[in-house]
Parts: structure tokens; C-alpha cells; sequence
């Protein structure tokens, strides 16, 4: 998965730097985002990196398996894609501007 290549900056992204934040969509097209935050969970270099979930559902079993997984934070997002992109702005200025993280 090219994801977790760029991620863990193997093959092709070498020497692309590791993002400070991951934003997750739950409803991934070939894996589960969920195997997918596992993965990232069991990486030592990349547990740090906040993970925000942004899913269509507010199903209280997908925000606690979310969460179970050490997501930081699980979003229930629009449908209207202009409020969609609001929203990123939002996650972007607050985890960029308030929230202090490793570097």
C-alpha cells in the first residue's frame, strides 16, 4: 500500500519527510482504515503522529474501535463538500497552531 510506503518513507518517498498529522477516512476503497491505523500503531516512528478519523458515520461501535486504536480524535463529517473542506482548514489551523506535538 503506497500509504503506509510514504508513511514509514520506504521505496519511493525515502526522503519525504514524515507528516505531523494523518487525517484517516474510515471508508477506505482496499483496506480498513482500521487495519490501517493498526498498522500504524505497531510502527514505533509512526504511533506518535496523531491520527484523526473523518468518517461519514457516528456509529458508537466505529468511533470506539477508533479510539480503541489510539486515534486522537474521530470526526462525523458533512456531507457538503464545502463544509468538508471548512473542516480540514479547521483540523489544519487547530492541530498546526494549539496542539503541541513531537517533532
Amino acid at each position: 500500500m503506497s500509504a503506509m510506503n510514504f508513511l514509514k518513507q520506504e521505496g519511493l518517498y525515502v526522503d519525504v519527510p514524515p507528516p505531523n498529522l494523518i487525517l484517516l477516512d474510515l471508508n477506505l476503497p482496499k483496506k480498513s482504515s482500521l487495519e490501517v491505523l493498526g498498522e500504524i500503531n505497531s510502527a514505533p516512528k509512526l504511533k506518535m503522529i496523531p491520527v484523526v478519523i473523518m468518517a461519514t458515520s457516528a456509529a458508537d461501535e466505529e468511533i470506539l474501535k477508533s479510539y480503541a486504536l489510539l486515534a486522537r480524535c474521530y470526526i462525523a463529517k458533512p456531507v457538503d463538500f464545502s463544509q468538508v473542506a471548512k473542516l480540514v482548514r479547521w483540523i489544519d489551523d487547530g492541530w498546526r497552531v494549539v496542539v503541541t506535538v513531537p517533532k
